[in-house]
């Protein structure tokens, strides 16, 4: 699926002064290649494969029996903000068996946002713990499958154990505007702890 936001721009523009690095991670299947294809503005790059029967051990589709495919190393893509600031979004695999490659991405990425799915809320424990480990700032987002369970916000926050200032949103990754909400909430986010350390 191409992105809503395709353009022929393919390279950035010579205005562009600032680049930053957005991860965007989440437990298995919960939609981190929909969300960075909705929002790229470019051809996003996309590692998926067919998922075989040497993997039915390994990944669990308990909840999401019609998935096919899997991320083996990450998604890409490009979304222009201003005629200075770019944004490059970077997905990782949601398997556990790829934390060290988790950790790689982190170098250099100003803040992470973490997709969710409130059918399997336990699967981003794994994902949060390691970027609090690595002082990496995130914002949450529920990415809100058809036909998934929908519970008050107070509820979701106490089941993920999120800090009071930590944001959390909601969002439909396959949707440019409900996803750019989502990215615009960690910006903020990131903006607002930037003027906090500044003081």
């Amino acid at each position: 699926m191409g992105s809503a936001l395709a353009s022929d721009r393919v390279y950035v523009a010579d205005t562009v002064t600032t680049a930053v690095k957005i991860l965007i991670v989440g437990h298995f299947a919960v939609g981190k290649t929909t969300f960075v294809g909705t929002l790229s503005e470019i051809r996003p790059l996309r590692t998926e494969e067919i998922m075989t029967q040497a993997g039915e051990l390994i990944d669990d589709l308990a909840g999401v029996p019609d998935k096919t495919t899997t991320t083996v190393a990450m998604d890409f893509g490009r979304l222009t903000l201003s005629d200075s600031l770019v944004l490059y979004l970077f997905g990782a695999p949601g398997q556990k068996r790829f934390m060290q490659l988790w950790k790689d991405m982190m170098h250099g990425a100003l803040g992470a946002l973490v997709l969710t799915d409130t059918r399997r809320l336990d699967q981003s424990f794994d994902i949060m713990s390691v970027l609090e480990e690595h002082g990496m700032p995130y914002a949450v987002a529920v990415n809100q499958f058809d036909g998934a369970p929908v519970f008050p916000e107070a509820e979701i926050r106490e089941a993920l154990d999120l800090l009071p200032e930590t944001p959390l949103v909601t969002c439909d990754a396959r949707e440019a505007e409900s996803s750019s909400r989502a990215l615009i909430a960690l910006i903020e986010y990131l903006r607002t702890r930037a003027s906090q350390e500044q003081r």
